[in-house]
């Protein structure tokens, strides 16, 4: 295995002269080049030396996507130092008591941030630096001296002398992330998890180097972070950010102006456009008539997917979603037309793939297979193969920071990780999602009921923005978020939810048919992945 800070070593040697990290749309931004990113890397490594930390320190990082948040993580990495990875969404408090509970020694925080904080209130920080341009915010006495006497240092332009790349078994990253299910734990990851996570990425979605990615996802979460910024950086690839808030219109004219390779997203994403743009075209009777007719189904098709591809840049040869399971129709819709589409399934304690597979070789409704240095087993399987998803391998978490209770109820005695997820496996070791095992629903049969089965046909319903299943009182809710145009209509909402009911009932087993929809006035609350908080609602 290769550490990904030698990868990146050999773009930095080989295209010197390339953009690396660029800020988009934004007058305060900063771009860097390959060869200027290895010298901000060695430019803060002086100022931490200077600041007197050592390898194995934390230093933290809470603020939007910028170019800068890379080279600051970087610079960590390189210093072998403790990255402590905080999503800028956290209120104050929790910012301030996820500092103490890591024990950073200094922060690296975005304009967003800082206004929220206050100084009396980081006691423990020697250093506060803005991601803005690496300004001293507060610090010790001694820290201001190191920092001014840092600040009048030129940035070298000396040849890049290279990274320690041997400490693959080092503790690099304690990324702490909401989740859905409760408060924050404090993952720790390896420098051997993010390098077989970038060699995984590197196989099976191969980037060429001057190729270009649009970092949409928070860099704090997982899935943004090595999948949108280092695993195709240290692949050369150009990494644009999104270093304001990615509203529809900032997004679609990012991805049309960047032209990525890849989009890697959420399901809701390629849902909502699905749902707004494409079922509107494909559901008509003429088009569903000949969609399968060959030669004039194959031209529909094309058209399709010409025009979806066009969406995203045009330039696009891989299409990844994670984070949740799509729904069924949009899904059979983009593999009929071909569009280069993979889910995968993956998780912060992986840093975070489990499984992934190559646009052309994936399955339908799978979260692909097991990714190099990873083993996947159905623990206690049910009459149906379904079981929890148990793993283990190089991705894996060393455990929770300072958490050994909940390290210990983590892991099996036989040292396979629980995932919490519930899953079968096929002969060909696709991964196949049912749902979580704390939203599971246990019916009065004995049937197990999943959720997310149901969610999935509701989302699809055109009167339908989400949706949430839960338990009361032993009968099933639909909590339903109605299309916006549709609740404008109070008149006819109603008479829209039973129809809708009756249709959804009519397709599930007598055991799991819902008993009644209660309509919510907004959005549910989401975590930055986009997942539901579902622990909120009952």
């Amino acid at each position: 295995m290769q550490h990904y800070l030698a990868y990146l070593d050999s773009m930095i040697a080989r295209y010197p002269d390339q953009p690396a990290l660029v800020d988009y749309a934004g007058d305060e931004g900063r771009s860097y080049t390959f060869s200027e990113l290895g010298q901000h890397i060695r430019h803060l490594n002086l100022l931490f030396d200077r600041l007197g930390l050592k390898a194995g320190d934390k230093i933290a990082l809470a603020g939007r996507n910028c170019a800068n948040w890379a080279v600051a993580y970087l610079a960590i990495a390189a210093y072998r130092g403790v990255i402590v990875s905080i999503l800028q969404d956290f209120v104050a408090e929790d910012i301030c008591r996820l500092l103490r509970h890591s024990d950073s020694r200094m922060l690296f925080v975005g304009p967003y941030v800082w206004e929220q904080l206050k100084q009396e209130e980081l006691p423990e920080m020697e250093a506060v630096l803005s991601l803005t341009d690496f300004s001293m915010l507060c610090g010790t006495k001694e820290a201001w001296e190191a920092w001014e006497e840092w600040n009048e240092t030129p940035v070298s332009t000396e040849e890049f002398d290279g990274f320690c790349t041997y400490n693959l078994d080092d503790l690099v990253l304690i990324n702490y992330t909401s989740g859905s299910t409760g408060n924050p734990k404090g993952v720790m990851l390896t420098n051997r998890s993010l390098s077989n996570n970038v060699e995984v990425g590197r196989e099976t979605l191969p980037v060429l180097p001057g190729e270009k990615i649009v970092s949409m996802l928070p860099l704090a979460h997982m899935y943004g972070q090595v999948c949108e910024m280092l695993y195709p950086l240290v692949s050369g690839c150009t990494v644009y950010f999104l270093s304001r808030t990615p509203t529809p219109a900032i997004l679609l004219k990012a991805l049309h102006e960047v032209q990525p390779y890849l989009v890697v997203t959420v399901p809701l994403v390629i849902e909502k456009i699905y749902k707004k743009h494409i079922a509107p075209v494909v559901n008509r009777r003429n088009i569903r008539f000949w969609w399968h007719v060959p030669i004039v189904g194959n031209i529909i098709r094309a058209v399709v997917k010409r025009n979806l591809k066009k969406t995203f840049g045009g330039k696009l040869r891989y299409f990844i979603c994670g984070g949740a399971a799509m729904d069924e129709d949009v899904e059979k819709c983009l593999m009929d037309v071909r569009f280069p589409l993979s889910v995968g399934y993956g998780m912060t304690e992986c840093g975070p793939l489990i499984g992934g597979e190559m646009v052309h070789r994936f399955k339908a409704r799978s979260g692909g297979k097991p990714v190099r240095g990873m083993e996947v087993r159905v623990d206690n399987p049910d009459e149906n193969g379904v079981g929890e998803l148990q793993v283990r391998g190089d991705n894996m978490l060393i455990g929770y920071y300072k958490n050994p209770e909940a390290t210990a109820q983590a892991f099996t005695r036989d040292g396979w990780f629980r995932t919490g997820d519930l899953g079968t496996l096929d002969k060909k070791k696709n991964i196949f999602i049912k749902g979580r095992i704390k939203t599971m629903i246990l019916g009065s049969t004995g049937q197990n009921i999943y959720p997310e089965d149901i969610e999935s046909r509701l989302n699809n319903e055109q009167a339908v923005e989400e949706s949430l299943v839960v338990e009361r009182e032993g009968k099933l809710v639909a909590l339903i978020f109605p299309d916006r145009a549709l609740a404008e209509h109070e008149s006819t909402l109603r008479q829209q939810m039973d129809e809708l009911l009756n249709r959804i009932n009519r397709m599930l087993p007598s055991y799991s048919k819902v008993h009644h929809v209660e309509v919510v006035g907004k959005e549910f609350e989401k975590t930055p992945k986009r997942s539901i908080k579902r622990f909120l609602y009952h």
